[in-house]
């Protein structure tokens, strides 16, 4: 409602059951906040970035059935995924990413998949 004297509004009491519930509210909300920190610390290590790129490695015969999928935390850690299919066979690598690079040497399409996962864009085909 207006109040047409500002800083003249009459205070309201609050009861005691009214006042235990809103500290019961403020504990509550305190232990909300600390768990929404705890659960933020430990989203940091969920692997929520992904790059996947499909692509032929035998340019003489087949389609885009081979792939790399990188799987990076938020510090861009985790693990890129390379599968290989040919006719006769398929092979399937892995290889550790630490802050978007590998130890192990990797391929244009890891390259590729990790840059995919670290940037949030996403193509489908290196041809």
């Amino acid at each position: 409602m207006w109040n047409p004297f500002p800083g003249k509004e009459k205070k309201k009491k609050t009861s005691p059951i009214g006042e235990r519930r809103i500290r019961e509210l403020e504990i509550e909300l305190e232990r909300v906040g600390r768990e929404l920190a705890e659960i933020r610390q430990r989203m940091r290590k969920a692997l929520t970035r992904v790059g996947v790129i499909r692509y032929n490695p035998f340019r003489d015969s087949g389609g885009d059935q081979s792939f790399s999928i990188a799987l990076l935390d938020e510090d861009f850690n985790g693990v890129v995924v390379t599968s290989h299919y040919g006719r006769d066979t398929n092979r399937v690598y892995a290889k550790a990413v630490e802050k978007g690079a590998s130890s192990h040497t990797l391929s244009k399409e890891e390259q590729e998949a990790i840059h995919y996962a670290s940037t949030g864009n996403q193509k489908q085909n290196t041809q």
